[in-house]
């Protein structure tokens, strides 16, 4: 499979300047790709006024990315501040070149900035299917909680040795800011190592509105923990996830089979 990662500086609440952005940079995509991914709220920063800046429900910026994934024929993802209903989400669209889509609400909300005063927390996971991969698209925040991140397996009939994951592949699609960019970077590798999976990391660079710094340290690492693809400076890159080589790992090295049972309480 292969899979797009876009690092880019943001416009501060400007939707329009944004999307005409993004739109350059997509269209510079040479390579065939199953996967286009896009920072958190890609089309305004990270904005604590959404009464200001969120769109409506399946408003403009997702119908960009409807038009996108179609002219590109391959999936586009990211967030948008969102309203639904008289509430707030940061809510993941994951737009597919049929139209069809589905969506995820972030679910931990970041109190530092107050998120958790603008927005309300989604309750439920997503995993969709490309090909034959399963893939767990989450935002930001949501990289410090390993519970809710964690890759549930259950063993396969006949194969006392095996274990099934739920997902093969774990993203998160952020606005970190380069004062925290160690731990980013140290978590993203913690997620792979645990979840048995690859991570993908997409995060901006360039200050926001209010002037804090993003590093950008986008990157995409392998079940091993080991990076395969690492950026700081404004990149489209296209890398190829090797199946084959996740599902010989998982194999010779079955640590799902020793993993504990859990549920969750939301």
């Amino acid at each position: 499979m292969n899979i797009t990662i876009i690092q880019t500086y943001l416009f501060w609440e400007d939707r329009e300047k944004n999307l005409n952005h993004f739109e350059k940079l997509v269209s510079s995509i040479s390579s065939p790709t199953d996967i286009i991914i896009l920072p958190e709220m890609f089309t305004t920063g990270f904005t604590m006024n959404p009464e200001k800046n969120a769109e409506d429900n399946l408003g403009a910026g997702f119908q960009w990315m409807q038009k996108i994934a179609k002219q590109k024929n391959a999936i586009i993802t990211g967030s948008i501040a969102t309203k639904e209903n008289s509430k707030y989400y940061n809510r993941l669209f994951w737009v597919e070149p049929n139209g069809k889509h589905d969506t995820y609400d972030k679910r931990h909300l970041f109190r530092m900035a107050k998120e958790d005063e603008h927005y309300t927390p989604g309750n439920k996971k997503i995993i969709k299917q490309v090909n034959d991969w399963n893939v767990c698209p989450l935002v930001c925040y949501d990289l410090r909680f390993p519970v809710w991140s964690r890759n549930k397996f259950k063993v396969e009939s006949g194969k006392s040795n095996e274990a099934k994951w739920d997902y093969d592949v774990l993203i998160y699609v952020a606005n970190w800011p380069e004062i925290r960019s160690y731990p980013w970077k140290q978590l993203l590798i913690a997620r792979a190592i645990e979840n048995q999976c690859y991570v993908i990391g997409v995060n901006r660079i360039g200050k926001d509105g209010n002037d804090f710094a993003h590093s950008g340290d986008s990157m995409v690492i392998n079940p091993r923990g080991e990076i395969i693809s690492k950026t700081n400076e404004e990149s489209i890159e296209t890398i190829k996830l090797d199946k084959a080589y996740l599902e010989d790992f998982r194999k010779v090295f079955p640590v799902g089979m020793d993993s504990d049972e859990f549920s969750l309480n939301i």
